[in-house]
């Protein structure tokens, strides 16, 4: 079983940071308005504005600047402006012992997924599938207040279409997934899924946001 970073309250620190491409600060403009609107306060890491090709900062910058929210003892959640590549070029430059001492939700999808995997499977820690920073305009009001309740302790349900094929009963089981590129490219590492008695969930189509625990 996966253990929860503490919930958050009013007044708690969230950094937001790119670990792959480039997010100005016009970008997360609406998401620091509406973590503020829940009473959080936010900083912005040194990678909002950086560019170095379609990065935001080199791999060693926007490894500095993970490690230094992951490390940091104040910062409660870690909010990913961009995913689309990046991420997976910083993860062995970076240390989870500081992040294990002080445990927050990392928040993110696309190429954040390789962030998922590690923190779920290698370390059994829960993070949020969710949007992007920098895509908070574009995203409905269900997912964010979906990211909020999840964040602040409150309970979450999901209700969807059934389809003609779906057979009906109930199951208990821990959900897993994250973006199916990253997944299928996870195939072979110290990464790669482990769905065995999970419920999986596979994003495939990136016009669609959601909100997930994992």
């Amino acid at each position: 079983m996966l253990f929860s970073p503490p919930i958050l309250k009013h007044g708690d620190l969230v950094q937001i940071l790119s670990t792959a491409r480039v997010a100005t600060i016009e970008d997360v403009a609406d998401a620091v308005e509406l973590l503020e609107s829940w009473g959080l306060r936010v900083k912005l890491g040194s990678t909002i504005g950086r560019v170095c090709n379609q990065f935001a900062g080199t791999d060693e910058e926007r490894a500095h600047d993970l490690q230094q929210a992951l490390d940091c003892s104040e910062t409660k959640a870690i909010f990913c402006a961009r995913g689309g590549y990046g991420t997976n070029r910083i993860l062995d430059r970076i240390s989870f012992s500081g992040f294990m001492k002080h445990p927050k939700w990392v928040i993110g999808f696309s190429d954040v997924t390789f962030l998922h995997l590690h923190l779920n499977f290698m370390l059994g820690v829960r993070t949020i599938h969710s949007f992007m920073a920098a895509l908070t305009k574009k995203t409905s009001q269900a997912a964010k207040e979906a990211l909020r309740s999840i964040l602040f302790g409150e309970k979450v349900s999901y209700h969807f279409n059934p389809h003609p094929f779906n057979k009906i009963g109930k199951a208990t089981a821990m959900l897993c997934g994250g973006n199916l590129s990253i997944l299928y490219a996870s195939t072979g590492t110290q990464l790669v899924i482990n769905s065995a008695g999970s419920v999986c969930f596979l994003k495939i189509l990136t016009s669609i946001y959601i909100t997930l625990t994992v």
